[in-house]
């Protein structure tokens, strides 16, 4: 990651790692009521995606200062994930223990996002 040089966001690290995130949720919440995957399985879900996403988009764009701001949009997407399984738990839709599966994940992959806005060049 620092230094990290990439001619295509695939082949970031922290990308990859956003979308095993994806997949994880994704997996997670398919374990919610029926009545939820319309609410806040979605919510969940829609803030995963929107990590791999923002990282996709930043690079893609091939500047340090959008890049810099989209991993930061990625960084406040994390946050809500790690929120929004907090709720789950707390309104009982996942066991604590699912939910905090996840939490090595999420402090991974939000010390990648940082250490990679990190490592790009300082504006001018």
């Amino acid at each position: 990651m620092a230094g990290e040089k990439a001619k295509n966001y695939r082949d970031l690290i922290v990308w990859q790692s956003g979308i095993q995130l994806v997949k994880d949720v994704y997996i997670l919440t398919g374990k919610f009521t029926d009545h939820e995957k319309f609410g806040l399985a979605n919510q969940l879900r829609r803030a995963a995606v929107s990590i791999p996403s923002n990282i996709a988009e930043g690079q893609a764009r091939g500047n340090g200062g959008d890049f810099r701001r989209f991993l930061l949009m990625a960084i406040g997407s994390l946050a809500e994930v790690d929120t929004q399984l907090v709720l789950a738990v707390e309104l009982g839709y996942l066991e604590p223990a699912h939910a905090a599966s996840l939490d090595p994940q999420i402090t991974e992959l939000r010390m990648k996002l940082y250490a990679l806005i990190k490592s790009l060049p300082q504006r001018v």
